[in-house]
């Protein structure tokens, strides 16, 4: 029995933690990431402001895991998308398409956790995220340049050029609003695949078997 109150324990703890995480995505996706305060989160999450604390000690805390969350959710929906496609160039066109979607579906969440300036610890965590993402991009290449689809080119330059695109042009302060998700998410897909070195015609018969999310 002491086992099994452990186990509920730990459950209900966990469950909190969830609901802690949630508040604060929903308020950075709101209203970005300065108005993510404890005060706040706590009233979203309709609990005592004092038990945040016993999860995340500082504000900062709260927010480095809320990006964390956000990079292994899209790091995952990359992955399983790429892991899905026939073959390397449709994985990389999966992997492009995949999380441009995702980040228009969200655009101010996307940006509050990617780009959104607040304070030099936080941008350092910003800096990992986009990093995870053009290794991703970058193994993508290198596959699909193995398999002789992709003219030669250094990918570690490639793939963050790639993921600056993508930010810029979808959810940066210099984008314009998309007439729809999808329009737009072709579009970057398309330029990201012709920057690649993917002749037109291929480029546009990959992005059109891209299966959005």
């Amino acid at each position: 029995m002491p086992y099994r109150r452990t186990e509920n324990v730990a459950r209900r703890l966990a469950e909190r933690e969830q609901t802690i995480l949630g508040a604060a995505k929903s308020i950075v996706g709101e209203k970005g990431m300065g108005a993510v305060q404890i005060a706040a989160v706590a009233q979203r999450a309709d609990i005592a402001a004092g038990t945040i604390y016993r999860y995340f000690p500082s504000k900062n805390d709260l927010v480095a895991e809320v990006i964390a969350a956000a990079t292994d959710l899209e790091l995952a929906a990359m992955r399983a998308a790429g892991d899905a496609a026939p073959g390397p160039l449709s994985a990389l066109a999966a992997c492009i398409a995949t999380f441009a979607a995702r980040a228009l579906q969200e655009r101010r969440l996307a940006w509050a956790v990617m780009a959104e300036p607040i304070d030099a610890d936080i941008d350092a965590l910003r800096r990992d995220f986009r990093r995870a993402l053009a290794t991703e991009l970058e193994k993508r290449i290198r596959t699909a340049m193995a398999g002789g689809h992709l003219p030669e080119q250094d990918a570690r330059v490639a793939a963050p050029a790639v993921v600056g695109a993508l930010l810029e042009g979808l959810v940066g302060p210099l984008a314009a609003q998309p007439g729809t998700v999808r329009e737009a998410v072709q579009m970057v897909t398309l330029f990201a695949l012709r920057a690649l070195g993917v002749v037109d015609a291929r480029a546009r018969g990959l992005v059109a078997q891209c299966a959005l999310p």
